[in-house]
């Protein structure tokens, strides 16, 4: 075979891998948005009022560092929530502003909430933090984490129980989360990335596969986190790590769920700079936990299904391998346009794409109509747009690649951490 050949033959079929993913992804979530509505039809059509057994208090934990300008949002989606046994704690990292003197006075202004303040003088990280809280103060069956940035839709943390409810194996809940509009190219570049990556999230958890569950408003069983020694603090993620871990106990018995009825909304990260930091971190971390749950892939295991050893820890490392190929695979794409003069190559990529965003925005259940019309306009340039985040992915995973005797070695790129700039614009909370 010669070289020209075997790059052919490459390009065919990682061009095949992605197309079946693009079908895998639209198909799956279809079924489990068919599924949710069937559900949620049975529950109009029988009406109760929703009891969780003995009414269990739920923890909500954050760890806050500089986060003056969003914290207050954060806790009154908390208060306004429509479950209220909850107990809310606090960290507050060794920020240098306000946030301390911010969240004292809060507690004084609603004496009848229950929540705690703790401050730290030296910045430990957030994983080192949350296990302070959870460990010496947390009294919740159930534990909830949330960044200071984000902001609870008013029945999240009740149909976030409800899940555990349903099935006792159900060990943690991962959130919709969905970026606070914003109208810059950045804004809208996060805000779609967010819902193709949560829409595929519906597969994962169709397919008992998942196993990453984010650090915004993720909910797990308080004794599952002392089961697995709650999070490590020698990875960049500690979210991913504590998702990981409870995996690798056998996913059968402790399965990992995405709730699309969850929402919680986030800020998105404001500079180009600020994302290139971000992504990462997040794909250091990401990588660090894989080289540490390695013995799932491929594990035949009768307590791992199929889809978690066969399907999903393999393309997470092939989804990488694939992203380092892809500068070499557009260049050959150019090279083949240029050859046979025909775009059509390009042209059938563009118009997939844009039909695969339109297929994401609208079955959307938690977008107005307004928002999709807006996006669907936005989706002919999204195609263009996401070549940026393509960008960014490839150089965090260079990174990583110079980096990947630390990676290998589960070393810490740093132990503490930096919130990104906020803007803390002003949300309305539903009541």
């Amino acid at each position: 075979m010669s070289l020209s050949q075997f790059i052919f033959y490459a390009f065919i079929a990682v061009s095949t891998v992605n197309l079946l993913h693009f079908a895998f992804f639209l198909v799956g979530a279809n079924v489990y948005d068919i599924l949710q509505m069937k559900e949620n039809a049975a529950k109009r059509k029988n009406p109760v009022r929703r009891r969780f057994l003995k009414n269990p208090l739920v923890t909500v934990a954050m760890s806050a560092h500089n986060e003056e300008k969003v914290i207050v949002r954060c806790l009154e989606s908390i208060r306004l929530n429509t479950y209220q046994h909850v107990q809310v704690l606090v960290a507050n990292d060794a920020s240098k502003d306000k946030t301390a003197s911010i969240v004292a006075a809060y507690i004084k202004d609603h004496p009848g909430f229950d929540i705690s303040l703790y401050t730290t003088r030296k910045n430990i990280g957030k994983g080192a933090q949350l296990n302070k809280l959870l460990r010496n103060y947390a009294k919740g069956q159930y534990v909830m984490t949330l960044d200071a940035d984000s902001i609870l839709d008013k029945d999240a943390i009740a149909n976030a129980l409800a899940r555990f409810e349903e099935d006792p194996r159900i060990m943690g809940v991962a959130a919709n989360v969905r970026i606070l509009d914003e109208d810059t190219l950045l804004g809208l570049l996060q805000r779609l990335e967010h819902m193709v990556g949560y829409r595929s999230k519906k597969v994962y958890s169709l397919t008992n596969s998942e196993i990453i569950i984010g650090g915004v408003a993720s909910t797990y069983r308080m004794d599952i986190m002392r089961k697995v020694g709650f999070y490590d603090t020698d990875s960049q993620t500690e979210d991913i790590g504590l998702s990981m871990k409870i995996a690798a106990l056998g996913n059968r018995e402790h399965r990992l769920i995405y709730a699309s009825e969850v929402v919680a909304s986030t800020e998105g990260v404001e500079s180009f700079k600020g994302l290139m930091k971000q992504r990462y971190r997040w794909k250091y971390g990401n990588l660090q936990n894989l080289v540490k749950q390695r013995k799932m892939i491929g594990n035949t295991n009768a307590k791992y299904s199929r889809m978690l050893t066969m399907y999903r820890m393999p393309m997470a490392v092939i989804g990488e391998i694939i992203l380092l190929l892809e500068p070499f695979m557009l260049a050959y794409v150019g090279y083949l346009v240029w050859q046979l003069q025909n775009p059509a190559m390009l042209v059938g990529a563009y118009v997939t794409i844009t039909l695969y965003l339109l297929f994401i925005v609208w079955p959307d259940e938690h977008a107005s109509v307004r928002e999709r019309v807006r996006l669907s306009l936005y989706s002919p340039i999204a195609y263009f747009v996401f070549y940026l985040m393509n960008v960014v992915q490839f150089s965090a995973v260079v990174r990583c690649l110079w980096n990947g005797h630390k990676i290998w070695s589960n070393k810490q790129a740093s132990s503490t951490w930096v919130s990104p700039t906020r803007i803390g614009r002003e949300v309305k909370l539903s009541v």
